[in-house]
């Protein structure tokens, strides 16, 4: 296996990278042993102040507001969290190590020394929306079909699978696959944050706290396998001083493109301009058939959506009632609406909290799990709605041209 140890010398400072599997016992051990070892001035952790949040405080998940993430419109993120974290889980099962332990032993040791640790990872949510709207709607689809694979995945990983992503032959195969598959996924998740963990390591070692540059010379940094070879990289080239430690562009997410904007007026705009379109070519009757159609297939197709994923019959009237008029508004979906009468009408329960990670991998735990129900509520909703403004808009464009044909006649 390869080393998961780099160390990097420059400028008079040391930054020694530890390379881990996140549900690895050894990366556990590697971790403690290193910092005892090194007794750098600094541990930095891949963690952000949130994902620490919630590792300290195992109570948060009873705090969390589902009709907020609703309304925010982070359906897609809590379940790509989910997924991610219920995939980790299993591993970690399998392996007898939580997600993340190796982060957690690296802090609590230099706790024990009186070691100052810095979290040096970009937040998770930062991460997630940028990797969403960055990435085409192709790739979109592949995004969450693979989301949706690796949930319901249930191939064990055995612990020898685990340690050999430590070793730089497979974890770059593994990326290279990734590169090929999504590229805008891969820019997003790893070289973004190859450069954002290597200048916020950089700086921990450069800048400290009361901005004495040269009261810490040495850092310790503990993270993935898959990041190491791009960190260190990014480090070098910040200590030769080709690149600088700015890391504000890939911290926000990426400007609406003025297509983009447009687009998301396109369709309404169509929808209405082929009723009215209607209404001129074939009169009063036409105009109210083309408004017929539109409601029947957009109501009902969204209904069926909310009825698949059993939804609260009041849900399913939401549904039927506000697909119509939603597909016309590019501010709000009918998923929105029929997801928070559900999440009134079947509040989650804490044990709904308690299990979900568990749930999220099988079908079945989508249905029991009244949290996961509101999000299938909002997906399959939307999904019904997105056919119906489809299968509506091309059946008003066939009455639409046979009437203009009608009239050469």
């Amino acid at each position: 296996m390869s080393s998961t140890k780099k160390i990097i010398e420059a400028g008079g400072k040391k930054i020694v990278l530890i390379g881990t599997a996140h549900v690895s016992k050894e990366s556990v051990e590697e971790v403690e042993r290193e910092i005892k070892a090194e007794k750098p001035d600094c541990v930095a952790i891949e963690l952000d102040e949130q994902r620490l949040d919630s590792m300290r405080n195992s109570e948060k998940y009873r705090n969390i507001d589902i009709i907020k993430i609703l309304r925010e419109g982070r359906v897609f993120l809590v379940l790509a969290n989910l997924v991610l974290a219920s995939f980790q889980k299993r591993i970690g099962d399998n392996t007898g190590v939580k997600p993340g332990d190796e982060m957690a032993a690296g802090i609590r040791v230099a706790e024990e020394l009186g070691i100052p640790s810095v979290m040096v990872d970009r937040p998770i949510q930062t991460t997630l929306r940028r990797a969403w709207a960055k990435t085409p709607a192709i790739g979109k689809s592949k995004l969450l079909a693979l989301l949706i694979s690796s949930a319901f995945n249930s191939d064990e990983v055995s612990t020898q699978e685990v340690e050999d992503l430590k070793d730089s032959s497979e974890m770059d195969s593994m990326m290279d696959d990734l590169a090929e598959a999504m590229p805008s996924v891969k820019e997003v998740l790893i070289d973004e944050r190859d450069f954002y963990l290597a200048s916020h390591i950089w700086k921990s070692v450069t800048k400290s706290a009361d901005g004495d540059n040269s009261s810490r010379n040495s850092v310790l940094a503990v993270l993935g396998a898959g990041h190491l070879r791009g960190v260190e990289k990014n480090i070098l080239r910040l200590a030769n001083g080709e690149i600088q430690p700015d890391t504000d562009e890939i911290s926000t997410l990426p400007k609406k493109s003025v297509a983009g904007k447009i687009l998301k007026w396109l369709i309404p705009v169509l929808i209405v301009a082929l009723i009215v379109s209607g209404f001129f070519i074939g009169g009063k009757e036409m105009a109210v058939d083309s408004i017929i159609q539109w409601f029947v297939c957009n109501g009902v197709l969204a209904g069926v959506g909310a009825l698949i994923a059993l939804a609260h019959p009041l849900a399913i009237l939401v549904s039927v009632v506000g697909a119509p008029f939603t597909s016309l508004c590019p501010f709000i979906g009918v998923g929105i609406l029929s997801g928070i009468v559900q999440a009134v009408l079947k509040k989650p329960t804490v044990g709904d909290l308690e299990t979900v990670q568990d749930d999220v991998s099988s079908l079945k735990g989508f249905y029991k799990n009244r949290l996961l129900r509101v999000l299938l509520v909002f997906i399959l909703s939307s999904l019904g709605s997105s056919i119906g403004t489809f299968v509506a808009g091309s059946s008003l464009v066939v009455s639409l041209t046979q009437a203009i044909s009608a009239m050469f006649k």
